[in-house]
């Protein structure tokens, strides 16, 4: 597969995600033009792009389904429930044809007949579809309105491709086709770059072309047409004014002025359409734009790069990290005030560098909400509720691999949202409550971490439910008194639940122990907050990126441990009164809070003689506090985190490991590992 045609399957899958950002708009709206263009623009590039690339499956089943959004721009029928239904099931065919074309296989059978089966329903659709806008009111109120088609306009067109065109395997001439298909379209050929014959190479292109083009179509649906070529190409297209004020004198001017010249000024075609008279009446140029104007000349202000590019350009920028860490240390020690001053200089660009590959990786987070509307969508219809998603702070970024992997959760937290959280509308009704149910996603920056909350409006956390569950399954004991923070705690615990039934959704229990998890494999922590009557709100806090971290140098037996400096509270000494006094086992008072502690150095079995003072780093997750028994405390680190090598893999509690300026390994501390270790041995205690 060439690069062409993965740039397309790149492209097309970027259309996908705007067609189904599209139909769910569209379904709260029906009556929008904006919508029904925007979705058979969509169509129509899949379309057209597909044939030029050869995927000729995907280009005959996109046909029919622009076919039916044509007809709805025509005003010859509306859009409806099924239909919108059926083309969000069309685009999940479209996105099964674009995976087999990704590893070059042809569709199998089963996904062939399922494309058929949905063209089948389609066209018993249609037909149907516009009997309904033509003959039948609907109960609700009168007939929608039939949208109006656009209006027709004339377009100046110049096309100048690069000479290798050919070579990428695109042909000019099925661009240039397809624009004739768009409307009224005179073609002018400009040769005068051609060399002599003899010195003219065939594989190469040395023409450029001058366009007319009446028709109903937009700009965008133009640049549409040479999407894949825009950025090698010179594209301008300039439009001269509506169709319907243009005759036939006119457009003959205009031709013939094309064909006087090589290269026209849009200012003469402006005079000329300024200058004719249609029934007695001054033609009046619409949205004309000057040559110089602002999109002359075209330039590529941004360019689409792999994924794994970035991800080595942030590994080089961690080594690089590493290696400034061992000069700074070298210069410090050498007592050379010119090598001190280039070891700043050089830490200074690092740091520079550092924040702009990571900036790079920076990704909105509405790049992963805008899926989410289709889970609501069809998981409410299939469960016969009512809901809508609301989002905020789409703008909100994150590092591309941290959204990645918070997906899942996600995912596991709106089903259990829309299963036991929303209530049925008939409830609702009888609550004093909207039949249509809620569920919000925000997100927001809280210093150098992003707080995603996922929430609905629907029941809330019944804590006498989790406590009886709870002791049902000895996690509790039965006089015990736990807190609502505690109680709410337990939900993600793997089996546990409250459902009364098991569905095809949830309640086995599981989903939220994914949850926890992944988060604080993440480095994460979560925070619940619920009313009975009022729902649920679940906080995910994240680090923004999970590349470079800041991290608390600690030693232990003369080994280095680094703790996640987001978890850390604050360290206090443990002398030997102090350890003392704690008859009652490994405990520490802080403030007038009773903390247990882990101490490392038994945790991680290392031997040796313990130092007179100690210190205890107090972590907190998920406002449960743990403090960490060290023999010092080191300082304060930005860490380049290394995953654990294969034989590693099963190492206990630890997450990752960092090289320090001097070479020396540090392993990083999974606390919260070491948090559910000492639950669990509270709870054996219990």
């Amino acid at each position: 597969m060439d690069r062409h045609q993965q740039t397309f399957l790149e492209e097309a899958r970027d259309l996908l995600a705007e067609l189904e950002q599209a139909l769910l708009a569209i379904e709260r709206d029906p009556q929008s033009a904006e919508l029904i263009g925007r979705i058979f623009r969509v169509m129509h590039t899949v379309k057209g792009s597909s044939g030029m690339f050869g995927f000729t499956d995907i280009q005959r089943f996109t046909h029919e389904l622009e076919n039916a959004f044509d007809l709805i721009r025509q005003g010859q029928m509306v859009v409806t429930p099924p239909l919108i239904s059926l083309t969000l099931i069309s685009r999940d065919h479209i996105a099964n044809l674009l995976d087999c074309a990704e590893v070059e296989r042809p569709p199998d059978a089963g996904i062939l007949q399922g494309g058929e089966r949905i063209l089948e329903r389609l066209r018993t659709l249609l037909p149907a579809a516009a009997a309904t806008a033509k003959d039948v009111t609907p109960a609700s109120g009168p007939a929608p309105e039939a949208v109006p088609p656009l209006p027709a306009s004339v377009f100046r067109i110049r096309f100048v491709p690069p000479r290798n065109i050919l070579l990428t395997g695109t042909d000019p001439q099925h661009l240039l086709e397809e624009l004739k298909a768009m409307g009224e379209c005179v073609i002018v050929l400009h040769p005068e770059q051609r060399p002599p014959e003899q010195e003219r190479d065939p594989d190469l292109c040395y023409d450029r072309w001058d366009i007319l083009l009446s028709g109903a179509t937009e700009e965008h649906a133009i640049r549409d047409v040479f999407i894949f070529v825009e950025d090698e190409s010179e594209i301008r297209i300039e439009a001269l004014g509506p169709a319907a004020r243009i005759d036939h004198a006119l457009w003959q001017k205009l031709v013939e002025a094309l064909h006087s010249a090589e290269d026209v000024p849009h200012a003469a075609l402006k005079a000329i359409v300024e200058s004719s008279v249609v029934a007695g009446r001054e033609v009046a140029p619409a949205a004309v734009r000057p040559a110089d104007g602002p999109h002359a000349d075209r330039v590529a202000h941004s360019i689409k790069v792999p994924s794994e590019r970035l991800d080595k350009l942030v590994d080089l920028v961690g080594e690089l990290v590493i290696v400034q860490a061992r000069l700074t240390q070298k210069a410090a020690t050498s007592r050379d005030p010119a090598l001190q001053a280039i070891a700043e200089e050089v830490e200074s660009l690092i740091w520079e560098l550092r924040d702009s590959a990571m900036s790079i990786r920076m990704l909105p987070i509405g790049t992963m909400f805008g899926k989410f509307r289709r889970l609501v969508r069809d998981l409410s219809a299939e469960l016969h509720k009512e809901i809508e998603l609301e989002t905020e702070g789409e703008e909100t970024e994150l590092d591309k691999t941290v959204i990645e992997r918070l997906s899942d959760p996600i995912v596991h937290m709106i089903r259990n949202s829309i299963d036991h959280g929303v209530e049925a509308p008939d409830d609702r009704v009888r609550a004093g409550k909207p039949r249509t149910g809620t569920i919000r996603l925000s997100a927001r920056h809280v210093g150098a971490s992003v707080h995603i909350g996922v929430g609905d409006d629907g029941r809330g956390l019944d804590t006498d439910a989790i406590r009886k569950k709870a002791i049902q399954q000895g996690l509790i004991a039965a006089g015990s008194s736990p807190t609502e923070r505690e109680l709410f705690a337990l939900i993600f615990r793997a089996g546990f639940s409250t459902a009364k039934t098991v569905s095809n959704v949830s309640g086995r229990g599981v989903g939220m122990d994914v949850v926890r998890r992944n988060i604080e494999e993440l480095g994460g922590q979560i925070e619940v907050s619920s009313s009975i009557g009022n729902g649920t709100t679940i906080t995910l806090k994240l680090p923004l990126t999970l590349a470079i971290v800041e991290g608390l140098l600690v030693s232990v037996a003369g080994d280095f441990y680094v703790v996640p400096l987001a978890v850390v509270k604050e360290c206090v000494e443990l002398t030997e009164e102090t350890r003392r006094r704690s008859t009652g086992g490994d405990i520490i008072g802080v403030r007038g809070e009773i903390i247990p502690y882990v101490r490392l150095r038994e945790f991680y079995g290392r031997t040796g003689s313990t130092p007179p003072i100690e210190y205890v780093v107090i972590t907190e997750i998920n406002e449960m506090a743990v403090g960490l028994a060290v023999d010092a405390v080191l300082g304060q680190h930005q860490i380049v985190v290394k995953p654990l090598g294969t034989v590693y893999r099963n190492v206990r509690d630890i997450s990752g490991a960092t090289i320090l300026g001097d070479g020396t390994v540090a392993l990083i501390t999974d606390v919260s590992a070491i948090l559910a270790h000492v639950q669990g041995e509270a709870s054996k205690k219990t």
